[in-house]
């Protein structure tokens, strides 16, 4: 009996007992486009020793969703949100909705709109259009939630408010939902925080990076990628974003860091954001 009780005490003293489920801190996997394509399981191993389990999937990498699933399942890793193109959520719905549901996601979001020139209303209210339709067909069908990942270019002034506003009101939030990235709301003159809070419960994942300060503002959706710098060194104001998330439906923070410099940037925020969210 005394082996048995000192066995589970050591179980316990190295983490076997461990929070069960994704933590809500998690890395896209952009921030890994490099390495995961030479060595899959070995980039997963690396995010692993990082602490973090939770990996929103922009990318799969040539591999099978299936075996991306036995890889996450064997290190205790789970995918709460797969990225796809708007292209792929508009004309293969139904595909997008089966692997997400094999990864074990939770969400389904749409982060680029491939724009020939200046989004308009017209152009936004048809994309809009097109979200409800997806984000019905994902939710009744697969029960997932979609999401509209921010990007800069939707920030242009519309109507006293801006075509980021007109999309909004123009979703279901039954069907559509929201993921904010800092980075691009902040270099387009738009208040994370601010944000959150005019749109509480229709935010639920956010994408918190942070920009090199001085670096030039605009629209465009475009920064060198050197622009991404580790959380808290830049000049957003990560704290007050956080402070209005935690009042927010948020509920998984992904460090996405597009910069080449991922191995000394990525320890440091999420150093960073552990401590801002205790």
């Amino acid at each position: 009996m005394k082996k048995i009780i000192c066995l589970l005490l050591l179980l316990v003293s190295i983490g076997v007992n461990a929070q069960k489920g994704p933590g809500k801190i998690g890395i896209v996997s952009y921030t890994y486009r490099n390495s995961f394509p030479k060595n899959f399981e070995a980039t997963l191993d690396t995010i692993k020793a990082l602490g973090i389990n939770n990996i929103e999937f922009s990318n799969l990498f040539g591999q099978a969703p299936e075996k991306i699933r036995a890889m996450l399942d064997a290190r205790g890793m789970y995918c709460t949100s797969y990225g796809v193109s708007y292209d792929d959520a508009v004309n293969r719905t139904h595909e997008v909705g089966r692997i997400a549901q094999v990864l074990g996601a939770e969400f389904v979001r749409v982060g680029y709109l491939s724009l020939k020139e200046p989004l308009t209303a017209g152009e936004a209210e048809k994309i809009a259009k097109n979200f409800n339709t997806i984000g019905g067909i994902l939710s009744s069908g697969y029960d997932l939630t979609f999401c509209y990942h921010n990007h800069g270019y939707e920030f242009g002034a519309y109507e006293g408010g801006t075509l980021f506003d007109f999309m909004v009101k123009k979703t279901d939030p039954r069907y559509v939902s929201l993921e904010l990235d800092l980075l691009w709301a902040h270099i387009a003159d738009v208040s994370p925080a601010e944000l959150i809070k005019k749109y509480p419960d229709r935010f639920r994942l956010m994408h918190v990076k942070d920009l090199k300060t001085g670096t030039p503002h605009g629209i465009s959706g475009k920064t060198d990628i050197n622009n991404d710098v580790a959380l808290g060194t830049g000049e957003v104001n990560i704290p007050a974003a956080l402070k209005a998330a935690l009042k927010s439906r948020i509920q998984y923070y992904y460090i996405e860091d597009e910069s080449t410099n991922v191995n000394e940037q990525v320890p440091v925020s999420i150093k960073y954001l552990r401590e801002k969210l205790k």
